[in-house]
């Protein structure tokens, strides 16, 4: 049960952009698993993608086109990843990107082709070309919704986010979707997210606004430590909001976009760890007092990745040596035990390296029993703080993975 994830909230349409979707039973029947997002004219694109170097054919077909123009749609499907798939993968994509292009009367290049699901196994092609016209005929501004559920693999709800602003007089929106539950620690997880905006903005500041909001939202994220092979996150910008445009990465109007664009970010990052495949905790791990970001992160991706800590917070089991032995053995250079404190919520349970005298085992079940809790940590050592999300680990995790290809 996906951890204080509630339906999906109202998504503004984005003018410029259409979404369609189509059942093409590409790995199971009877449920949305093809999405087009049709770009109009002009709309500007940025993007990131997996560091993962066994990359999937639509990842390096992607990176391709999107060095040579702008698109004019992306292509997603879900039930096969097309990774780990060699020359053959490689042909599918553009097979299906060059089907979708004749429809819509465009080049190959500018089709931008996404997958998710199963890796190893070639994308049949021929269900991903007979269901395109449908997602074609079904295009409309309003169907973010449709298009969320379309993208989902073992998420066991759609992820969306919008928000509108004041950009001088214009209303300017930014709606977004993503998928994912498990393959999860992006590195730019199995993560997927499209997110638009009618804003008026150039390439060079929309680039600086993806690099920013992946930073502080996918990028803080982990369920299980594993960078996807597919992961990818595309910002499309129409320009027909009707602001001034935004020229260069500061000034007003372009931090009222980006702290928008990044709530967007966040909001979807956040729901991924909520929906994490068996989850039942939304963990919090925030690290502070130390002598640079890099060692917060350290410290912090080392607790989020025990498998014993994040087991002790199935079992609602404040077993804080688990949360000491992490922080110990994080690659931090230079770590003064001594120093350290460790809070569960507003509860001290470790003090200079040690118990904390005020601590009773009652406050830390107390803690431990909440669906929501936040591991904090104080090492003592500067100024500097970094905040990552992510999820215990349940039984249904290891019941949900070993049955994925049944």
């Amino acid at each position: 049960m996906a951890v204080g994830l509630r339906d999906l909230p109202p998504l503004h349409p984005v003018a410029g952009v259409r979404l369609g979707t189509a059942a093409a039973g590409i790995r199971k029947k009877e449920r949305r698993d093809l999405v087009v997002i049709e770009c109009a004219a002009g709309t500007r694109t940025a993007a990131t993608f997996t560091k993962n170097r066994f990359c999937a054919a639509p990842v390096t077909v992607a990176r391709e086109h999107l060095a040579q123009t702008a698109p004019r749609a992306l292509l997603i499907n879900t039930g096969f990843a097309n990774a780990g798939t060699g020359t053959p993968g490689l042909q599918d994509a553009h097979a299906c990107c060059a089907a979708l292009a004749k429809q819509l009367g465009c080049a190959d290049s500018e089709i931008l082709p996404f997958s998710t699901g199963v890796i190893g196994e070639r994308l049949p092609v021929d269900r991903i070309v007979a269901g395109l016209p449908a997602c074609l005929s079904g295009l409309g501004e309003s169907r973010w919704e449709e298009a969320a559920q379309g993208i989902m693999t073992t998420d066991t709800l759609p992820k969306g986010s919008s928000r509108q602003v004041r950009i001088g007089a214009q209303l300017v929106t930014v709606t977004g979707i993503a998928k994912g539950a498990g393959m999860i620690r992006p590195d730019m997880a199995t993560m997927l997210a499209f997110v638009a905006t009618d804003a008026a903005i150039s390439q060079k500041a929309l680039q600086a606004c993806i690099t920013e909001a992946v930073a502080k939202s996918f990028n803080r994220i982990t369920v299980d430590g594993d960078t996807s092979t597919n992961d990818a996150c595309v910002l499309l910008a129409t320009g027909r909001a009707g602001n001034p445009a935004i020229d260069a990465p500061h000034g007003d109007a372009y931090v009222i976009l980006a702290e928008a664009i990044t709530a967007v970010f966040t909001e979807l990052a956040q729901a991924i760890v909520r929906d994490a495949e068996g989850a039942t905790k939304f963990i919090t791990v925030e690290v502070r007092g130390g002598k640079s970001e890099s060692d917060c992160l350290d410290v912090a991706y080392t607790i989020a990745h025990s498998p014993l800590v994040k087991t002790a917070f199935f079992a609602s089991d404040p077993n804080w040596g688990r949360i000491l032995a992490a922080i110990g053995r994080a690659p931090v250079a230079s770590l003064d035990v001594n120093a350290v404190s460790v809070y569960l919520n507003e509860v001290r349970v470790v003090q200079n390296g040690a118990l904390a005298p005020d601590y009773t085992e009652a406050k830390g079940f107390a803690v431990m029993r909440l669906p929501e809790i936040v591991i904090g940590v104080d090492l003592g050592a500067g100024s500097s703080l970094a905040r990552i999300w992510t999820s215990d680990l349940s039984h249904d995790y290891v019941r949900i993975n070993a049955e994925y290809r049944s």
